[in-house]
């Protein structure tokens, strides 16, 4: 699905008729709430009178509107927050902390990314609002999580990837440590804050009661370490970083070639002996040094410039070819024009179109969910909201609650 009428796609979602309130801002929250809204939830995104979630200011660049101008809806602000409605409050108002609680009568999950105990005095904290909400289901992100030494400092992607130990391995051994080049940090934490939300919602069918989920940046940072977390747990010594290289399987990594660079990924002996074929150097597989993973991730140092010195030889598209043909994995860099202009992005509907009648094309482009559901597909409904812009309807909506209960 890739039309502009996208926008007004049917929910046939798993999470129809969830209800989600999202007082979540940046990154990793609006990417849960935004998942969650694909799937089908009806998300209320609350955000500060004015400007609205910091990220809408993060340009450039911005959508343009019909006449040309910038508005202050920036790339990265759409990039997370389709599939939700924006209600305008200021939470230091009694009136509007009121008008958020009676929200919350008809909505199944609260999510918040303030500092530790920063909602307490509104009453909005886990502890108050689950006297009256017990089947409320209520996410809390932060930096380093509610409790431990570092609780209370602020979090952001950058100290997340640094304090988590992944820039230490990310880079080349002679240049400074470097982060990942989108905020992983964030991505991983909302992530992991949608299945947690998802086994909750779960746990609430049997159990009639909801609960807090406690999610740090830091502690999802950590957790991505996966199998250099663990090598390390093995062995109590720190990895070199070694830049595009894999610590554990050679070769596996970036090579220059005639016309540009190149991703080799061998995972089985086999598959090496095929690339040898390829490159026209078999003695390679045949010496013993080099026959087996083991051995050429011992003799990696002697290994990589032979291999740089035959891989500069050839042409990238030969490469790739005879690579497919022998089922030898690699393939190319792409650049971004590259990724959204290939026929794998659009059969796969990895670039979507939205409605959006204030913006010059009237409609924007996205990156689409890579979710793809056999019998309950993700829907497309809300293109990313300007600050506020639903706050009527969704006042209104609670205006006829209420009516509507009095006439009971």
């Amino acid at each position: 699905m890739n039309k502009k009428s996208i926008s007004n796609a049917s929910n046939d979602g798993p999470l129809a008729g969830i209800r989600v309130l999202d007082m979540s801002r940046i990154l990793a929250g609006p990417t849960c709430t935004q998942l969650l809204g694909d799937y089908g939830a009806d998300v209320i995104k609350v955000e500060k009178p004015g400007n609205g979630d910091d990220t809408r200011n993060w340009g450039p660049p911005f959508l343009k509107n019909k006449d040309g101008q910038d508005t202050n809806e920036s790339g990265y602000f759409l990039a997370s927050n389709r599939n939700k409605r924006s209600l305008s409050l200021d939470i230091s108002d009694k009136e509007n902390v009121a008008i958020i609680k009676t929200l919350l009568e008809d909505c199944d999950v609260f999510i918040e990314n303030f500092k530790v105990g920063s909602l307490k005095k509104y009453g909005l904290d886990y502890q108050s609002l689950s006297k009256d909400f017990p089947k409320l289901i209520y996410c809390s992100i932060t930096g380093y999580g509610q409790n431990g030494p570092n609780s209370h400092k602020a979090g952001y992607d950058l100290i997340a990837q640094g304090y988590g130990g992944l820039m230490s391995i990310t880079g080349s051994p002679k240049e400074e440590p470097v982060k990942v080049g989108v905020a992983v940090a964030d991505l991983l934490c909302g992530l992991y804050a949608c299945t947690a939300i998802l086994a909750a919602l779960n746990h609430r069918k049997e159990s009639k009661t909801g609960q807090q989920i406690d999610i740090a940046l830091v502690d999802a940072q950590i957790a991505s370490l996966v199998n250099m977390g663990t090598n390390y747990l093995l062995s109590k010594k720190d990895p070199d970083r070694v830049g595009n290289e894999h610590a554990n399987i050679v070769p596996y990594q970036v090579f220059e070639v005639q016309d540009g660079h190149l991703n080799i990924a061998i995972g089985n002996d086999d598959q090496f002996k095929k690339f040898c074929a390829i490159i026209n150097r078999l003695d390679l597989s045949e010496k013993e040094k080099f026959s087996t993973n083991i051995m050429r991730v011992a003799n990696r140092s002697e290994l990589i410039p032979i291999l740089k010195q035959e891989l500069i030889k050839h042409e990238k598209g030969y490469l790739v070819n005879e690579m497919e043909k022998m089922k030898v994995p690699g393939g190319p860099i792409n650049k971004l024009s590259e990724v959204f202009k290939s026929n794998q992005v659009s059969a796969r509907g990895m670039k979507i179109e939205m409605e959006n009648k204030n913006s010059e094309k009237g409609f924007i482009e996205l990156i689409g969910n890579p979710v793809k559901f056999s019998k309950t597909p993700v829907s497309y409904r809300h293109p990313p909201p300007k600050s506020g812009e639903h706050t009527n309807e969704i006042l209104n909506e609670l205006s006829l609650k209420r009516k509507n209960n009095e006439s009971k």
